[in-house]
């Protein structure tokens, strides 16, 4: 009889770590592009209202991140770790997918940024859900190491919070404004 022994401790920690990085990615980058998601999908015809209804976009996400880590926190706890962070990865890919392909307000009007809104509503509460799990996943295996596989999570927000400004600053340095809104 054998056992399968467990996977390497840099391989559980480069798993939680990159989908960590990747959700919180698809969260922050959104705001590096607000003066385009503003003109594209809140286009109120003053430019600061624009920029301050993108804005504030971009904040409700943060308020269903706690709703987002109580409920999937008790599906991590009923369904496991795993079932949690799957559900949680594949919320921010809808989330991420309905920005995506969000028709501008020129071609659906109000619709444009009630879908936008919607769309980082499922992002916030899908970012919430995955940090407490992915955290306590890595507590779990960490065995004496707790503090330094847990510290991973932040790590990798902070590293993919930069790269998101990088991207931001390539993109928008490499097209023109008008390659921008198109």
């Amino acid at each position: 009889m054998s056992r399968t022994s467990p996977p390497p401790a840099w391989r559980l920690i480069a798993a939680a770590s990159i989908g960590n990085a990747l959700e919180w990615f698809d969260l922050v980058v959104y705001g590096f592009f607000a003066v385009t998601i503003a003109k594209l999908f809140f286009p109120a015809g003053n430019d600061t209202v624009s920029l301050l209804l993108t804005l504030g976009t971009f904040g409700v996400s943060f308020f269903m991140r706690p709703l987002g880590a109580v409920v999937l926190g008790v599906y991590a706890d009923r369904a496991g770790r795993k079932a949690a962070l799957t559900l949680s990865i594949l919320l921010m890919m809808a989330g991420t997918l309905l920005i995506a392909v969000m028709p501008t307000y020129a071609s659906i009007g109000v619709l444009a940024p009630v879908g936008i809104v919607l769309a980082r509503m499922i992002q916030g509460f899908s970012a919430g859900g995955e940090f407490g799990s992915a955290t306590a996943f890595l507590a779990e295996h960490g065995a004496h190491r707790r503090g330094f596989f847990s510290s991973w999570q932040a790590s990798s927000q902070g590293l993919t919070t930069l790269l998101a400004a990088i991207f931001g600053a390539v993109l928008t340095s490499a097209l023109t404004p008008g390659q921008m809104l198109s």
